[in-house]
């Protein structure tokens, strides 16, 4: 069997490596619109080989693994596929891909959302283990195959990975409040301290809790913009839910309520006898 893969970024790339690992598929093949990324994919070992979209199309299972902009423009140009063959996603939001899906091959289409990922990006951030023990989200089976839903549990078990399934409507507005709004954050933070008068001075003062914050921030602009377009609407209710309570952090020191203060934060103390 053949895997192809579209996109060889990190999570692309990550993916090739670890499919490798599986011995399920003869080859795996690669295809990117960048060709610095093609050309990368290759001498890293990610792919065994890069061919032109018309192929890739031929492949037993399609990983999309672009931004979700680009998933969304790929899955209407597929024109060869066969009944068989799974298509899977492997994009950050969900909602609109899954509406977007052309009839004829919505059988053949599996949403998932690896709950895995760095805050680097490109055929160089790839590596096999980036999905091993982590969630994979599979949305909307009732309305795939039955030989791709099975296909695509396998492939991902195989790898290492926990299965949840759950409606993309769900999972967008969970996502958002977990993993979207975290990186709004994150990129605010930078920026914050980016439009200081002397913000290297600033930043030779730096200590875990910055940069623990700030790490995601150097996420890619690219991917992070199309998530963000893609789930509008729950991620702005996410900032207003944030909003309110910073706003309230901000009412509580500026009275001086430093007891209330200090029970708002023991309360938050307590997220992690869910985690």
């Amino acid at each position: 069997m053949q895997a192809g893969i579209i996109g060889l970024g990190l999570i692309g790339g990550s993916m090739g490596l670890a499919l490798k690992e599986t011995k399920i598929f003869k080859t795996i093949l690669g295809y990117d619109t960048n060709a610095l990324h093609t050309q990368q994919a290759l001498s890293l070992g990610l792919v065994d080989e890069c061919v032109e979209f018309d192929e890739i199309q031929t492949c037993d299972v399609i990983f999309l693994a672009t931004p979700v902009d680009a998933i969304i423009q790929t899955l209407q140009t597929f024109d060869k596929i066969s009944t068989h063959t799974t298509i899977i996603d492997l994009g950050g939001a969900k909602e609109k891909i899954i509406n977007a899906i052309p009839q004829r091959i919505r059988k053949n289409f599996i949403g998932t959302h690896p709950m895995s990922g760095t805050e680097f990006y490109g055929p160089k951030a790839a590596f096999k283990d980036l999905f091993k023990n982590k969630i994979i989200i599979l949305t909307d089976l009732e309305d795939s195959g039955e030989f791709q839903i099975a296909f695509a549990k396998e492939i991902f078990i195989s790898i290492g990975m926990r299965l949840i399934k759950m409606n993309a409507k769900d999972h967008d507005k969970h996502i958002a409040l977990i993993s979207h709004l975290p990186h709004i954050i994150s990129y605010a933070l930078a920026n914050t301290v980016l439009s200081q008068e002397d913000p290297q001075t600033i930043l030779a003062l730096i200590g875990g809790g910055f940069k623990d914050m700030s790490r995601i921030s150097k996420s890619s602009p690219i991917m992070w913009k199309d998530i963000f377009k893609q789930n509008k609407t729950n991620l702005l209710d996410s900032i207003n839910l944030f909003t309110e309570e910073l706003f309230l952090a901000k009412k509580l020191i500026e009275e001086e309520e430093w007891e209330e203060l200090k029970a708002w934060m023991a309360k938050a103390n307590t997220l992690q006898n869910f985690m």
